[in-house]
């Protein structure tokens, strides 16, 4: 079995800046494409970034210039680093992974998400 947790959510100001992470743990072989999405109240789980194994990025148009992802594929780590937050980038945000396994096989898994709120 594969597992995504995810921290590093919580309450800021609009402005403000907050880091999640996710560590991925398991029968995993190797790690592919890795990235974060979100949820908002009311909405579809949009993409905010992802990077694959080869460092190649690539961010929503809402992530981009405020937002970086970064990567330990060897050690089955992601990061967000999210900067002058807005209020409609509150939502639970998930970490998302496309794994091999050590049993030969190739799924993406999610974490259960993190919680960031924006708000004065």
């Amino acid at each position: 079995q594969v597992q995504l947790v995810e921290s590093g959510g919580g309450l800021v100001q609009p402005g403000g800046s907050l880091r999640l992470s996710c560590a991925a743990s398991g029968s995993i072989f190797v790690i592919n494409t890795m990235g974060w999405y979100r949820q908002a109240p009311g909405k579809q789980r949009e993409l905010v970034a992802t990077i694959s194994r080869d460092g190649s990025t690539n961010y929503a148009d809402s992530a981009k210039g405020r937002f970086i992802i970064s990567s330990a594929h060897a050690k089955g780590t992601v990061y967000l680093q999210m900067n002058s937050l807005k209020f409609e980038d509150t939502a639970v945000y998930y970490c998302n992974a496309d794994i091999f396994t050590t049993t030969m096989s190739s799924n993406t898994y999610w974490g259960r998400g993190t919680q960031v709120t924006v708000s004065s």
